[in-house]
């Protein structure tokens, strides 16, 4: 429970039997999905830097050592706790769509749909621009040193672990632009051989090293103009799609005010659309109109409630989610009040799946990294860094040795919805940090779960075993999880309760069961805790290759 010492926290005897231990440390932590990312960010703290410059230096390693989730192609958003002034802030590294991409014009070719694997696909990467506003507020080292294990990395080599080899595999996006096996092909430096990596081999990438080391030595606009803009807008217009080096060079992350709502003794703080945190906040005040704590952790009962509270905010997601500079600011506090949350909580069905969830009408007044830090100061990071689809859109400007996303997939094209497609509009986004506060605004815990429209889900379940039943960060994160479907079924994790899928389905959801390395529907999360006894406790998601660790 928040704010008290580990040593009171016991795992209830229901639970999912956790296979690993969370681990402890008082000058900092770093937690990720590999574990260089978190090697680099522990020698960014030993060196005096702060959380900021530790999530900027594991944000970089696994631009280079995870390509097929995240890189400077793709976009970030960030939730930073300031220990000295107690208070959150959110940064928005989301980029627009094309100044020339029209709904119109989309509608007049004939797309239904914004297609994945297509220049139309590509809206402009900010992740770059995010890295760098990061470290420009927060940041205590020189840019050029947070880069450096990042480019040395690509220029000498490294390895990776066999999850992560199994995700590269899924490489048919960088295949949809693939122009035969030539060794100089722009998408070679992602698949060497014409394959993907196999654990424990040795992979290079010098054009990425090129890339990041232009950044750490002249900042954004060493990205975002000259060369490697040009190069980014030619690949993509030659994959039919608008991109140009005007919209480029307009590129910028944004600093917002993060949503936030009470729940379980805590603040839970997630950054506001754009991107769908609003749908962990909505579904949070949901169940607490609920009698969810009634039913016993992971049982049909405690489930149900979960997943229908989910359903109902997934509904009003889908309904007005969008560019903020599209929608009246007052909707998102709108959407999570308690007056509001509680009208949706009474459309729950205390035995049975309500088949006819829909938006609300609130009076207005899914391949990534997450990855947190934490200094010895108390600051800490939660940051999400992706390129959506596997390797984005598969398309690799040539020379530059990444990826660029397809985000634009998330827009609508039904005329006059908020999130219909636009010139110049930031699309629904689905990567969501997430950041916990106690009562005084000191730091509770930095914690997020990476993949696609999980991520909601994700935060929803973890934070239900820490704050409602009292797991360690490692136990909540180890404890088999369910992921709401886009048709409305429910997958379920191997290891939940045998009888929990036949009672569900007596309930009328649609479940299957899901095992191996399929696992990764569930998302791979990592959580920092801050210790009652001044310690940082972390934990790392077993479904990743990654770690947690301290010093």
């Amino acid at each position: 429970m928040p704010g008290i010492s580990s040593s009171s926290r016991r795992l209830a005897p229901f639970a999912f039997s956790s296979r690993r231990s969370p681990v402890y440390a008082e000058g900092g932590m770093v937690a990720a999905s590999q574990p260089s990312a978190v090697e680099a960010g522990l020698h960014m703290l030993r060196q005096g830097g702060s959380a900021a410059d530790a999530a900027v230096a594991a944000a970089a390693v696994l631009a280079v050592t995870e390509p097929c989730s995240t890189g400077p192609g793709g976009d970030a958003f960030v939730l930073y706790h300031h220990a000295a002034t107690k208070t959150v802030h959110a940064l928005n590294g989301s980029g627009r769509s094309p100044s020339r991409l029209g709904l119109d014009a989309l509608l007049a070719q004939g797309w239904e749909n914004i297609p994945e694997h297509h220049g139309l696909a590509v809206t402009t990467p900010g992740a770059v621009a995010a890295w760098c506003a990061l470290h420009a507020r927060f940041g205590r080292l020189e840019r050029t040193a947070v880069f450096q294990p990042a480019i040395r990395l690509a220029e000498e080599g490294f390895s990776i672990g066999p999850v992560t080899s199994e995700l590269w595999s899924h490489a048919d996006a960088l295949r949809a632009h693939a122009s035969g096996d030539s060794a100089t092909a722009p998408h070679a430096a992602l698949l060497p051989g014409a394959r993907a990596p196999m654990p424990g081999e040795r992979v290079r990438n010098p054009h990425l090293a090129a890339v990041l080391s232009a950044i750490a030595q002249k900042g954004p606009q060493a990205f975002y103009e000259g060369e490697t803009a040009r190069c980014m807008a030619q690949a993509v217009q030659a994959a039919g799609g608008v991109l140009e080096e005007e919209d480029l060079a307009a590129c910028t992350a944004e600093w917002v005010t993060p949503l936030s709502l009470a729940y379980g003794g805590v603040t839970v703080h997630e950054c506001p659309p754009n991107g769908q945190g609003i749908v962990a906040l909505s579904a949070l005040g949901i169940l607490s109109h609920t009698d969810h704590l009634a039913h016993a952790p992971l049982s049909p009962e405690r489930l149900h409630r979960q997943i229908e509270a989910l359903r109902l905010a997934f509904a009003d997601a889908r309904r007005y989610i969008c560019d903020p500079a599209h929608a009246d600011a007052s909707l998102w506090s709108a959407l999570i009040a308690p007056e509001y949350t509680a009208q949706r909580a009474q459309r729950i069905l205390p035995d049975r799946r309500n088949p006819a969830i829909m938006h609300g009408t609130p009076e207005t007044g899914s391949d990534t990294v997450l990855f947190c830090a934490a200094d010895r100061d108390g600051n800490a990071v939660s940051m999400v860094n992706s390129v959506y689809g596997n390797f984005g859109s598969g398309i690799v400007p040539y020379g530059l040795g990444f990826a660029l996303q397809n985000r634009g997939c998330n827009f609508s094209l039904v005329p006059d919805h908020p999130n219909c497609a636009a010139p110049a509009k930031r699309p629904y986004h689905t990567i969501i940090p997430c950041l916990t506060t106690l009562p005084d605004g000191s730091l509770h815990a930095a914690l997020g779960v990476m993949g696609g429209f999980m991520q909601p889900q994700g935060h929803i379940q973890v934070l239900s075993a820490m704050l409602d039943d009292g797991c360690d960060t490692q136990t909540a994160l180890d404890q088999p999880r369910f992921c709401v479907q886009p048709d409305g079924s429910v997958a379920l994790e191997e290891g939940l309760p045998e009888h929990a899928a036949e009672i569900l389905g007596t309930m009328r959801h649609p479940v299957q069961v899901v095992s191996g390395f399929e696992r990764k529907l569930f998302g791979r999360g990592q959580i920092i805790l801050r210790d009652g006894n001044g310690f940082y406790e972390g934990g790392s998601d077993p479904r990743a290759d990654g770690c947690a660790f301290g010093i």
